[in-house]
């Protein structure tokens, strides 16, 4: 399985990186592009530094570069999650303006009917927020914003994100280890 990560400059960078954890734990090769509030936004709320986060993918590309193979529909990819994905991010990939590669990565999941999971970080939403999220599933993003589940009678943070992650990779068809699975 080959999957692209998007990180953008919203908070919660720490979903993507707890995603790519349990992507290489799972085996999974993973084509990482961080923007540049992105990085930003890892050191700032996860202490880990950038350079941390790009060893946990197999293969990182420059938001610039718009020649990386995740940016060719012949490059065979099974699916893209932003994590997180801010509300610039969701526009570009909304409107089509892939002016960076997280984008152009997004629109030619999009294009080619793969799997294209965005978990949007903001609060209140806008009308334009609530337009843009609702224009993208149309397109066939799952619009997966990291909402907490108390069901799970999260402890600390790490739960949270935890679960958030888990149903992510449920999303992937891929195991999920650390997942509280609802039983009634």
């Amino acid at each position: 399985m080959r999957i692209a990560i998007g990180i953008s400059g919203a908070s919660g960078a720490i979903f993507g990186v707890r995603l790519l954890e349990e992507l290489k734990y799972l085996g999974v090769e993973t084509h990482l592009v961080i923007s540049g509030w992105g990085e930003y936004t890892i050191t700032e709320e996860t202490g880990q530094s950038v350079q941390d986060v790009k060893d946990l993918a197999s293969f990182c590309h420059e938001e610039k570069d718009m020649a990386a193979v995740i940016s060719s529909g012949s490059f065979p990819l099974n699916a893209m999650v932003v994590a997180p994905c801010s509300m610039k991010t969701l526009a570009g990939i909304a409107c089509g303006f892939a002016d960076d590669l997280i984008v152009r990565a997004a629109d030619v999941c999009l294009k080619e009917r793969r799997k294209l999971i965005l978990l949007t970080r903001e609060t209140p939403l806008s009308q334009i927020h609530l337009e843009n999220m609702l224009r993208a599933a149309r397109c066939g993003a799952i619009i997966m914003p990291p909402v907490p589940a108390f069901y799970s009678h999260p402890a600390t943070i790490e739960d949270i994100v935890n679960q958030t992650v888990g149903r992510v990779l449920n999303q992937l068809d891929l195991p999920a280890r650390k997942l509280k699975i609802w039983e009634g």
